[in-house]
């Protein structure tokens, strides 16, 4: 599936969403610097460091991309009373939350956690933290500030770390309390057993968590469905969303439905937060009453910038709506194949039950005549693949000065068409061995052509295909129009 340039109404319906987030929340330090050389005390790496930065982390990185996204947002957890914890505090109110649902513990340290990085890369993380049950009374006190916040807002995030602020007992009683009040809910899940998440309506573990928890492999697109399927019914999951790191992600709703979303990112710097990008968006986009499908693909697209980012990096509204107005160009370019992708892709379109249509020309001048006859090709089948004269082929077949744009040019512009799903570019003065490559179901040519004359007929009728002999628009064609300029 690719993205939706009309998901943009979605996005600007995230400012009116409020979004409560409970979990861990952390303190991310960043130490960067250069090395330049090797320790004389032992075989490690000497950083010399440049600057430092903190941000909030875990559930805390939630509630930063929420308020990136123009979100509403507030976050309940807690912090030790200790410096770190103090600066937790500021930082929550300068992303402008109210601390009020932070609860502060004298006997248990602020978690932090210290990466130190030369470039684009870690060296060393070092973390300070318990991962002990909280001490009963803070535990109350977390539970019921969560609970007396929930009628505020419209979706409800659990972000859990794994250390030890989402107790089975609150995960319960935050998600039955969600349930009652008509609240989504998003988890981030941790640990193999899920069914402490039981009444979610969503759950977004990694690939590795996934197997963990289902014990079930999941490598291909057909294992990581499998094994969604199997934590829903298993723990009483509303659905599960997979991520697959380079993969992207896959959507098991409810019903049963399986989207496999392909990765976005360009370029991949620093997975760091990029699960608290997924569980933020996916929680937005849900708390303003979007499909989860919706929900799920605009989570995919800020998920592939986070990782183009260096550190704890939130998203902002702008910067995946320029992401979602530059997917369907990106995708363009993906249509564009050689023949040996084509003839793969063809194969994966088969095992799916899907056909194949085929049609060619120069496509030189795009005009409503060519976008009618692709309309009616695309009808005829499933996929459609358009095979393009390249630039030599042009000039054999019309002389003179064309084509007026090189093969380059012609193939981006059909590509940009929803009607297309591949184009090819040809050398040849006919395109009969794409077609005996291709085998496709349909073969479509314009009706100014007879069955007879159509390159390839015979073949493609030979093993049971059809001829579509496409309805012409009066007063198209891209010669007359290279006359009359």
């Amino acid at each position: 599936m690719s993205l939706d340039p009309e998901l943009s109404t979605t996005l600007d319906a995230l400012a009116a969403a409020r979004v409560l987030v409970v979990g861990d929340i952390m303190l991310d330090r960043f130490v960067y610097g250069t090395v330049e050389r090797i320790s004389p005390e032992g075989p490690v790496p000497v950083l010399r460091v440049e600057r430092e930065e903190v941000s909030l982390g875990g559930a805390g990185n939630v509630l930063r991309s929420l308020r990136a996204l123009g979100c509403g947002a507030a976050v309940a957890g807690v912090v030790g009373d200790d410096g770190a914890g103090r600066e937790l505090r500021r930082l929550v109110a300068e992303a402008g939350a109210s601390e009020d649902f932070l609860v502060s513990l004298a006997e248990r340290p602020t978690t932090i956690k210290e990466r130190h990085v030369a470039g684009a890369r870690q060296l060393l993380r070092a973390d300070r933290e318990t991962g002990r049950p909280l001490p009963e009374k803070a535990a109350t006190a977390l539970r019921e500030a969560a609970r007396g916040a929930l009628a505020d807002f419209d979706a409800l995030v659990l972000s859990d770390y794994g250390k030890g602020a989402l107790s089975p007992d609150l995960l319960a009683a935050l998600i039955e309390a969600a349930r009652t009040a008509g609240r989504p809910v998003v988890v981030d899940p941790r640990g193999r057993d899920y069914g402490v998440y039981r009444g979610a309506s969503v759950a977004t573990p990694n690939r590795r968590e996934l197997e963990a928890a289902a014990g079930l492999p999941a490598a291909d697109d057909a294992e990581v469905a499998a094994a969604c399927r199997e934590l829903m019914e298993r723990c009483g999951l509303g659905a599960v969303l997979a991520t697959r790191s380079e993969k992207g992600m896959t959507l098991v709703a409810s019903d049963g439905a399986v989207t496999h979303l392909p990765a976005t990112a360009r370029e991949v710097y620093d997975v760091t937060g990029a699960g608290d990008t997924v569980v933020a968006v996916l929680g937005a986009a849900l708390a303003a009453g979007r499909p989860l499908a919706e929900a799920a693909q605009l989570a995919n697209a800020a998920a592939g910038l986070a990782v183009g980012k260096l550190g704890t990096a939130a998203v902002s509204r702008t910067e995946l709506q320029q992401a979602l107005y530059a997917a369907p160009l990106l995708a363009a370019e993906t249509k564009i194949v050689d023949l040996a992708s084509l003839e793969a892709q063809a194969r994966r379109w088969r095992d799916r039950g899907l056909s194949i249509g085929f049609t060619n020309g120069c496509f030189d001048l795009l005009h409503p005549g060519h976008l009618s006859l692709l309309r009616q090709a695309r009808g005829a089948c499933d996929r459609l693949v358009v095979a393009l004269n390249s630039d030599a082929s042009v000039r054999r077949l019309k002389g003179g000065p064309r084509p007026l744009q090189d093969e380059a040019a012609r193939a981006a512009v059909l590509a940009a068409l929803g009607e297309v799903d591949r184009v090819v570019v040809f050398a040849g003065d006919t395109p009969i061995d794409l077609i005996r490559r291709l085998r496709p179901e349909v073969l479509v040519k314009g009706a100014d052509y007879e069955i007879a004359q159509v390159v390839g007929a015979d073949y493609v009728q030979g093993y049971g295909g059809r001829v579509l002999l496409a309805e012409l628009l009066p007063g198209y064609s891209t010669t007359e129009t290279v006359k009359r300029i």
